[in-house]
């Protein structure tokens, strides 16, 4: 058995750091994710006059009452989704101009279900380039709020970022979801809220938001369930235990699900409330599988699917289309290079069983295809070659030290003496 220390959640960090800023008075965050993301969305914070300071593993960050609001900025997201999709409505409360823009890969990515929110809020958005992306302009006056319809079935993010700054709206907000994908996401966002005092909840397709405000407070970040399932998926295919501390049957991340698909496949897991023990059998059982809601773990799942004993099928996942790569069809691509026989649609794909071949692995800059096919790697008798391999700086810049390390204590000796990079 092995123990393996995952950083903070990049869903909670980035939740908890947009209501500190928030909230009256100064939040400490424990154990908050530490990389390229969660640090783009603190410098924003910064831009937008609020200040995060780090104590240890700790990061404090200064709510409303002691921020310095700005009423003109220039803020840059890099490649962070959820900086850049919850910080224009932050700055929409407020009265100023705000101008956000972020990387290339960024760029690309729709907005266009947000924007067109925030205008029927009253905002004043205009898009510099092509309508519905980055670069945008917010000429602000704040919000008076009410009820809206919102399409959510691209990403989820566009939801939580309207919820969140929903209490600081005059008359606070009503969201009628006509499309809703990630919904645990979703969950997630109303329970952290309301960790931090604010009233909101769902009703059938409708979430209310009531006006009012947030209070700081002391909060502990969970280890990223994301990010764990590339451990999980490593135990399953390679006949070894891995448990992870902090994750188990209450945590507030949908992606723990990963774990009963692994179950499911044949792997023996074990759900605490403090703990998630993941087991490989020997056997990997192939299987059709909905991953509609924990879609950023379709790739851990794709990645190790040649070695089930027959076709895995994953369905329901065209947003995986839009994040920072088209997953789909960077997971398909990569796959055929290793030999293996796949297909794809709209919004699934299937995987045959297949022995890997030795191949170099297109990362597309998305850190999870590299973190992904890393676990493919290990049961190769060459490592496979990563053409981006730091590319998973963005969410766990020592990645390849952890699985190394991993792989080194359950004595095997072949997968420990590779580079992943």
């Amino acid at each position: 058995m092995a123990i393996v220390h995952i950083p903070g959640s990049k869903s909670l960090t980035a939740r908890a750091l947009f209501i500190a800023a928030c909230a009256s008075g100064d939040s400490r965050l424990r154990r908050p994710l530490i990389s390229d993301d969660s640090e783009a969305f603190t410098e924003a914070l910064a831009s937008l006059g609020h200040t995060v300071r780090t104590e240890g593993e700790d990061w404090i960050v200064t709510g409303s009452s002691g921020a310095r609001p700005v009423r003109e900025a220039e803020v840059y997201c890099r490649d962070a989704g959820t900086a850049a999709r919850f910080l224009p409505v932050l700055a929409a409360t407020r009265n100023g101009t705000y101008r956000f823009d972020a990387s290339e890969q960024m760029r690309r990515r729709p907005m266009q279900p947000l924007i067109d929110a925030l205008r029927e809020l009253g905002a004043d958005v205009v898009c510099e380039g092509t309508e519905g992306h980055l670069p945008i302009t917010i000429n602000a006056c704040g919000i008076k709020g009410g009820h809206i319809v919102l399409d959510a079935g691209i990403s989820s993010q566009f939801l939580t970022a309207l919820l969140m700054a929903g209490p600081l709206f005059t008359d606070g907000l009503e969201v009628e979801v006509s499309k809703l994908v990630s919904v645990p996401y979703v969950e997630m966002t109303l329970a952290v809220m309301r960790e931090f005092g604010a009233q909101a909840f769902r009703e059938g397709n409708t979430f209310h938001v009531a006006p009012g405000h947030y209070t700081s407070r002391d909060y502990s970040i969970e280890p990223d369930a994301s990010t764990s399932s590339y451990f999980f998926a490593a135990a399953a295919v390679t006949g070894n235990t891995v448990t992870v501390n902090g994750l188990g049957s209450r945590s507030l991340q949908g992606d723990v699900h990963f774990a009963r698909i692994l179950g499911d496949m044949g792997a023996d897991v074990e759900f605490t409330d403090e703990h998630i023990r993941v087991t490989g059998t020997g056997t990997l059982r192939g299987l059709e599988v909905n991953m509609r809601d924990i879609s950023d773990t379709m790739p851990t799942l794709a990645a190790i699917a040649p070695f089930a004993d027959a076709p895995v099928r994953i369905v329901d996942v065209y947003n995986t289309r839009v994040k920072e790569s088209d997953r789909l069809a960077a997971s398909a691509d990569n796959l055929t290079r290793l030999g293996i026989d796949v297909r794809t649609g709209e919004d699934w794909i299937e995987i045959h069983p297949g022995t890997p071949g030795p191949a170099v692995i297109a990362c597309h800059g998305d850190h999870r295809i590299a973190m992904s096919f890393s676990i493919t790697s290990l049961l190769l008798s060459e490592a496979l070659q990563l053409d981006d391999p730091a590319c998973v700086r963005k969410t766990f810049p020592h990645f390849y030290d952890v699985l190394t390390d991993l792989v080194t204590r359950w004595n095997h000796k072949d997968m420990a003496t590779k580079s992943f990079v």
